[in-house]
């Protein structure tokens, strides 16, 4: 029997990630051995003194409802954080806390963006801005990252970009999947277009507290650009906390009644021993998170010369994230020809560049988030499978 669904589920898309994470689970279940690169997560646990936090707030009694934007003291703690981060004066009542940071971007595109109304998003770049831009009737607008430009954007093709109908900017910093990292003169011109225009910018900056050079810089500390801008960030990448979906929003004030009423219809509020553990994690030790971003480094570098040794791979070196983005054009292969290769011969699942847009083509996606060994032997893997493919 054939059932009928809403047509607007044909606009909606999905997170090839998880896609890809199903059927490597299924080689292994069939007795292969496979490396996993797809998938956008630490490796490493969450710090002990976080998750002994959770324990005592389940003992505490912390098992029921929470405000729908989140426990007080939790929202004091990030506005202090983003306060001193960011270079900003946040106010509590600014906060939205969240189960993930993909709500924010949810919440975001559904108050702002009409049927119509156009949204600048970078390309290749996190595959769910263009879903929920295109799911809610908007025109999702390209910007393209290009490896010429160290997969930043470019500043006249961005201005080329706005128009009178574009409502919201996205910006993403490190950026997933590139691992680029915006200059101050990037966010100068999106700064300068939303003033000019009166737009939205989403700064997406998750991967804020994972930056290998440099300083970390977001557009909201840029003149004019507080009470336009939303920036999304959370605990998922930082503290290694993925499964306990913990992400958080800061709202300019005129937009947190409706985020509040967006919440409430949605999901109600965020488990509140999770709360309290993510209280935890933003006032304890920071070492955890230290360790891990050297490690990651340690990694990168290793990853990034290797991939530089294999025939018909060159790879940039990413400032942030966690992610390699190898350019495989001189392979001859389209990027998910050579993903569905890698993981179906070599037992190596990574990403297709074209899982993050248009752009994307021509690129795979790697997570250095799995041990050095690993990245070794699915290098290993990749320069064989290539090698046999060119005789």
């Amino acid at each position: 029997m054939a059932h009928r669904v809403a047509a607007r589920m044909e606009q909606i898309g999905t997170e090839t990630a998880f896609e890809v994470l199903v059927r490597a689970r299924a080689l292994e279940a069939q007795g292969r051995d496979v490396i996993h690169l797809e998938i956008g997560e630490p490796d490493f646990d969450t710090p002990s003194h976080i998750i002994r936090a959770a324990q005592q707030a389940l003992e505490e009694g912390y098992t029921h409802y929470s405000p729908a934007l989140g426990l007080p003291e939790l929202r004091a703690a990030i506005a202090q954080e983003v306060s001193a981060t960011r270079g900003i004066s946040v106010d509590p009542r600014q906060v939205a806390v969240t189960p993930g940071g993909k709500p924010i971007m949810f919440y975001s595109l559904l108050a702002l963006v009409e049927p119509g109304d156009e949204v600048i998003y970078p390309n290749p770049g996190f595959p769910i801005y263009e879903s929920m831009i295109t799911f809610l009737g908007g025109t999702p607008v390209p910007l393209p990252l290009r490896e010429a430009n160290q997969f930043r954007f470019d500043p006249d093709e961005f201005r080329s970009l706005v128009s009178d109908r574009t409502r919201l900017v996205i910006l993403n910093s490190p950026a997933n999947p590139t691992g680029g990292v915006l200059e101050l003169a990037d966010l100068q011109s999106v700064a300068e277009a939303a003033r000019e225009r009166d737009l939205v910018v989403l700064s997406d900056e998750i991967y804020g507290r994972i930056l290998y050079e440099g300083q970390f810089r977001s557009i909201a500390s840029l003149e004019g650009m507080p009470e336009r801008t939303i920036i999304l960030d959370g605990f998922s990448k930082t503290y290694a906390m993925t499964g306990w979906r913990l992400g958080y929003g800061i709202f300019p004030e005129w937009l947190v009644p409706h985020i509040d009423r967006l919440i409430v219809n949605s999901v109600s509020c965020t488990a509140a021993f999770a709360q309290r553990a993510a209280l935890t994690a933003l006032q304890g030790p920071q070492d955890a998170v230290a360790a891990m971003v050297a490690e990651f480094k340690r990694r990168r570098d290793f990853v990034v010369a290797r991939l530089n040794q294999i025939a018909g791979v060159s790879c940039l070196c990413p400032h942030g994230a966690f992610y390699a983005f190898p350019n495989i054009q001189s392979t001859g292969l389209p990027s998910k020809h050579l993903a569905d290769l890698l993981l179906q011969e070599a037992g190596v699942a990574t990403l297709s560049g074209t899982a993050f847009g248009a752009y994307g083509e021509g690129y795979l996606r790697l997570s250095y988030a799995n041990s050095l060994e690993n990245l070794a032997r699915a290098c290993d893997r990749i320069e064989a499978t290539l090698a046999r493919l060119a005789r």
